[in-house]
């Protein structure tokens, strides 16, 4: 089973979220389990203070490192990031200054026993949480948000669709976009015809053979016409870069 430990202080914003979907059938399955946690639990002050203002000046506030490092060692046990990994367990730090999560991190993830996850708030956590605490630091696009805690729903979600039975069937996740590097294939589903718009005829064919080539050129070209950046990187035979230009009809590959 794999464990999140959400620090947060809005354990409230989770109240529900994850009971919907995969991930309430991964909990009910037994192959996940999460808990939201208020950050203000390790406060040790009357007023239950997480936050102070930053050195040098400037706008907002930071959380204090106090509490966050006696959160995760209360969660987690102490150790630096090493010894942790070592122990199969992660501290995710969720930041706009962390590496983007993709599907390949988010399958890393999906192969250790505890995930901690924090959720950065107002300016953002005192940096020695980054440098002496967290395993890993992780954004999951270049916006900013208002505070981490959507970013850790989406955490628990992408990784909790990576474990085994999680899906259902075992060649969903593998099928997915970014699982190989590219976007996933074109779906239809009835009807047939749709306000003119048909079906491509390769998908009514019954022929495997034929929709799994169209599938994987499709996709090919979805990706070149989306997102270049991962065209760009893949590795590609010279019949396949060749039809995926955009020179071939889309939908008639």
């Amino acid at each position: 089973m794999l464990r999140f430990d959400i620090i947060t202080i809005f354990p409230e914003f989770f109240r529900g979220v994850f009971d919907f979907g995969i991930v309430r059938r991964a909990r009910a399955g037994g192959l996940v389990e999460t808990a939201a946690h208020d950050l203000r639990t390790w406060t040790h002050d009357r007023h239950k203070v997480v936050d102070d203002r930053p050195f040098g000046g400037g706008d907002g506030m930071v959380l204090k490192p106090e509490p966050v490092f006696e959160a995760v060692e209360s969660l987690a046990g102490a150790g630096d990031a090493q010894s942790l990994r070592e122990a199969g367990k992660r501290v995710v730090l969720l930041s706009p200054q962390g590496r983007v999560l993709t599907q390949e991190l988010a399958a890393e993830f999906a192969a250790v026993e505890h995930v901690v996850v924090i959720c950065g708030r107002y300016e953002g956590v005192d940096e020695r949480v980054a440098e002496r605490l967290a395993t890993d630091e992780v954004s999951i696009g270049d916006y900013v948000l208002s505070g981490g805690e959507p970013a850790a729903v989406v955490l628990v979600d992408a990784v909790t669709r990576l474990l085994p039975g999680a899906l259902g069937s075992e060649t969903s996740a593998v099928n997915e976009s970014f699982s190989a590097g590219l976007l996933d294939f074109p779906n239809y589903t009835r009807p047939v015809e749709f306000r003119g718009a048909r079906v491509p005829e390769v998908l009514l064919s019954g022929h495997h053979a034929e929709v799994a080539r169209w599938r994987r050129r499709a996709a090919l070209a979805k990706t070149r016409r989306n997102r270049p950046d991962l065209f760009a990187h893949l590795p590609l035979d010279d019949e396949e870069r060749a039809t995926s230009t955009g020179q071939e009809e889309e939908g008639n590959f």
